[in-house]
């Protein structure tokens, strides 16, 4: 019987610290929103519940986007007030983005709770995304400085190349599983850099263009982080199909159910092995109900998906780390991000 992955080991300090250190700027950044989108803003990030009422255990995520802008403003020496600023920038993109995202894929559950659009309402939940991009920016463009421009244009690069990434992984789900119209394999990977990877190599570098950093030291967080985002989407494919619903808030089996284009599937369909000519039988019939969904995860398994996407996560990781030796950096904070790094790959969330 196949295994579903659970907890992870202990968080590394570093999100912890980025946590203490962001969390009340974060909070006073959408304390200026109006006050309907900075309810369903409020959240989104945990803090509340629908009605407004304060919630105690709510926590927003994991918190590594911020961690990374933290520890990017570290690496280079920057200024503390430059790597909060980066990381609450950051962070309302990686929530407007997470807002739409799930309006987009018509997810109703998020952290173990209604999405934004099931609580609030679709139109409402479009003007909370909007609302804190805009504060994104606003963030950002107010740190002030000789260097704030450029930090903008970092910011809203890496929001085209997120849009670019997330309209490819629409137009996936329409495209066969087999056939010359079929998603292939480094085409996927090539969306998930821009999805997931544009907005952690923003954050790594986001802080370091801030405070007017060396072009190579800024260039070589930038690479890492994009590196970090494939190995992150890579072991958020695996969550979609063996993560524990305890700690994801999904369905086990969630994104084969929805059909949804994912690394260790289209890993499997090329394997070139007979699992993984049952499993494009199985996928090619339409939707797959329910009750063929742990024989359609064994098979990928079978096939080689699992154990491939989990050793290409944990290259592309030390792909990341080879760019942070390669430049000047402050070794404290390269190593907490090699930590940090490893977090993502091994965790269970």
């Amino acid at each position: 019987m196949t295994t579903v992955f659970t907890l992870p080991h202990t968080p590394p300090p570093a999100l912890v610290r980025s946590r203490d250190t962001v969390g009340p700027a974060l909070r006073a950044a959408v304390a200026r929103l109006h006050p309907w989108p900075q309810r369903m803003a409020a959240y989104a990030f945990g803090w509340c519940d629908a009605d407004g009422t304060p919630s105690a255990g709510g926590s927003g995520g994991k918190g590594v986007r911020q961690a990374l802008a933290v520890l990017g403003a570290e690496a280079v020496g920057a200024p503390a007030s430059d790597g909060v600023t980066a990381a609450v920038a950051v962070e309302l993109v990686h929530a407007f983005s997470l807002v739409h995202d799930d309006i987009m894929d018509g997810d109703e559950r998020r952290r173990h709770r209604e999405s934004v659009w099931k609580a609030f309402g679709t139109g409402p939940a479009v003007l909370a995304g909007d609302a804190l991009y805009a504060l994104a920016v606003e963030t950002l463009a107010g740190a002030g400085g000789a260097h704030t421009a450029a930090a903008v244009r970092e910011l809203s690069g890496a929001l085209g190349e997120l849009v670019h990434g997330q309209a490819d992984d629409l137009l996936f789900e329409t495209r066969p599983w087999t056939g010359p119209e079929a998603v292939g394999a480094a085409e996927y990977r090539d969306m998930a850099v821009r999805k997931t990877g544009s907005l952690l190599s923003c954050a790594l570098s986001l802080g370091p263009v801030l405070a007017g950093a060396a072009p190579g030291r800024a260039e070589a967080l930038a690479e890492a982080g994009r590196q970090l985002g494939a190995a992150f989407q890579a072991v958020d494919d695996l969550l979609g199909i063996w993560g524990d619903p305890q700690v994801t808030g999904k369905p086990v089996h969630s994104d084969l159910l929805r059909g949804k284009k994912t690394l260790p599937v289209l890993t499997a369909l090329a394997s070139g092995t007979e699992a993984g000519h049952r499993l494009a039988g199985l996928l090619g019939g339409g939707p797959l109900p329910a009750v063929e969904a742990a024989g359609a995860a064994r098979l990928v398994e079978e096939a080689g998906g699992r154990e491939a996407v989990l050793a290409e996560a944990r290259r592309a990781v030390a792909t990341a780390r080879r760019c942070l030796e390669s430049a000047p950096l402050a070794p404290g904070a390269v190593a907490e991000l090699g930590e940090l790094s490893a977090f993502l790959v091994e965790r269970r969330l």
